[in-house]
This record gives C-alpha cells, sequence and structure tokens, in this order.
C-alpha cells in the first residue's frame, strides 16, 4: 500500500468529492481481517514498545468525522491492541467554563500525550474550526476587534498550523485520519444503532440533527482539510465506508511514520552491560 495516496497534498483546494468513501480496488475483508490487519498490528506493536522504551519522542494521532464515522472502531480494533502504559485516549468534549475563559487551544496540553506514547485524540482542536462555524457559536468568545468571522477562521487555520509545527519541532509527530463517510453509509450505521439494543446506547438524537448540516459540513471539511494539511503534518483521508480497509490504511500509515522516526530500544554503557552480566551470573547461580 501506498499510504501517500491518502494524504491531501499540503496548498492544495480540494472538495471532498475528490476522495472516495470507498474503493474497489482492495483487498477481501477476509484478507484484511485474519492476514494484513493483524500482521499490520503486530508491527505496530514492536514499533510501540520501541517509542515506548527510547521515550525520546511522541505521537498524537488526531481522529476526525461525523458521527458513526469509524473513529471508536479504529481505536478498538488497532489502537487498543498497543502496550496500554504508552497509550493515552481521550475524547474531545464541549469545553468546561474553566476552559472557555482560556484561549481555544488551551485546553489541548493536558490531552497530549507524553514521550514515549501514542495519545489518541477521538475528535480534537479542529472541533474549533467546524461545530462554531456550523452552528455560529462565535458569539462569546473574545475575539480580535473588528474582524469579521470569516477572517477568523482563516487566523484559525493558521495558528492550528503554527501549533502543529511547534509540536513537530519539539519532537511530537502529528497524525491527522479524516473519516470521509457517505451520507448513506453513516444513515444505515446510525439505523443499525436504533435497532441493535446492543448498539443503543452509541446512538445520541442530535446525530440526526447534525444531518440537516451535511452539506453544509461537506463544505467546512474541504476547506478545513485544504487549509490545514502541512508538510509536517499532513491529512490522510480515508474511504471509511470501507471499515476493514480505512483500519488498515492507519495502521500502515502509523507503521510508516513510526519507521520513519526509528525509535531503539535503550543501550547501555559497558560498565552497565558488565553489571547486568554479574546481575545474569547472580540469578543463573541460585
Amino acid at each position: 500500500m501506498n499510504t501517500k495516496d491518502f494524504i491531501v497534498s499540503p496548498n492544495s483546494k480540494i472538495q471532498l468529492d475528490d476522495y472516495p468513501t470507498t474503493v474497489s480496488d482492495k483487498p477481501e475483508d477476509d484478507t484484511l481481517t485474519t492476514e494484513l490487519i493483524p500482521n499490520s498490528v503486530e508491527r505496530l506493536k514492536e514499533l510501540h514498545w520501541r517509542l515506548y522504551a527510547e521515550s525520546k519522542k511522541g505521537i498524537i494521532v488526531v481522529l476526525q468525522a461525523l458521527d458513526a464515522g469509524g473513529k471508536d472502531e479504529a481505536i478498538s480494533y488497532i489502537f487498543s491492541n498497543l502496550n496500554a502504559q504508552g497509550l493515552k485516549t481521550n475524547a474531545f468534549q464541549k469545553p468546561s467554563d474553566t476552559e472557555k475563559k482560556h484561549d481555544y487551544l488551551w485546553r489541548m496540553h493536558d490531552l497530549l500525550p507524553e514521550r514515549g506514547q501514542v495519545g489518541i485524540l477521538n475528535r480534537s482542536h479542529y472541533e474549533e474550526v467546524i461545530a462554531p462555524r456550523v452552528h455560529d457559536l462565535l458569539g462569546d468568545e473574545v475575539l480580535p476587534e473588528e474582524m469579521d468571522q470569516e477572517e477568523v477562521w482563516q487566523m484559525r487555520y493558521r495558528q492550528i498550523n503554527d501549533y502543529e509545527r511547534y509540536l513537530h519541532e519539539n519532537r511530537f509527530e502529528v497524525i491527522k485520519f479524516f473519516f470521509n463517510v457517505s451520507k448513506d453509509k453513516q444513515r444505515d450505521r446510525l439505523l443499525e444503532r436504533l435497532k441493535d439494543p446492543k448498539k443503543n446506547w452509541e446512538f445520541s438524537f442530535s446525530d440526526i440533527e447534525e444531518r440537516q448540516h451535511w452539506e453544509e459540513y461537506q463544505e467546512i471539511f474541504a476547506e478545513m482539510l485544504s487549509h490545514t494539511s502541512t508538510e509536517v503534518s499532513p491529512w490522510y483521508v480515508l474511504p471509511a465506508d470501507d471499515e476493514w480497509y480505512s483500519r488498515f490504511v492507519i495502521s500502515s500509515v502509523m507503521i510508516d511514520v513510526l519507521e520513519r522516526i526509528d525509535p531503539q530500544y535503550p543501550t547501555f554503557t559497558d560498565e552497565e552491560q558488565e553489571q547486568i552480566d554479574e546481575a545474569i551470573q547472580t540469578l543463573e547461580n541460585e
């Protein structure tokens, strides 16, 4: 797989229609579930252990989508297999009263991973250029004087790009996945949640309300992806109607990034190795 096929090229203006929600030229689900994904997860686990052991770099994974896009399942089937000590998962919620008293990126600090960890953001700071725009929620925020709303979004795109470059330069990679799900497939998944008692808890009536803004969301997503896919932190657009294939793409991208940064297990000095050898001998002679 060439994971670059899913990247939004920096400085490009896109439409979501440019990216398929499903692809025909992909492995069968049976091959994905029994061979490709298990193998990629095993490779990912090894690289994650090296990242955790070295503890010099960190990875921030952004999962962004409409409801029923597939974010939770990606966490369950891919990331939950990793070393729990080196994993930090957060769901991005509505800001608290305390968070509203700060700048809109302030609350990101507590959500970020430590060096050696992979941090998962189930939704993210990108909500600050999506929901407020759809629902006109900027009214209570403190903004630069005499700046109209359209200028606010351009300003925030720039600020987010600067913030992600700051993280990158401090050895935290930001990997961003957008789940490009079709309206029909989202409907089917919402119906499944409603009809299956075991999945009722996943459903929210707000999901139906948000579908009324579908076209507006598509336009905003396209603009967001166009303005915030950068060389240091690109967006990957997933064909999210294909659940298993999307998970395979995610694991493949994660492997590519980890292999590029190439974390290593710590090595020992000659003196430390002598102490290790002595400890081995002591234990073997007990």
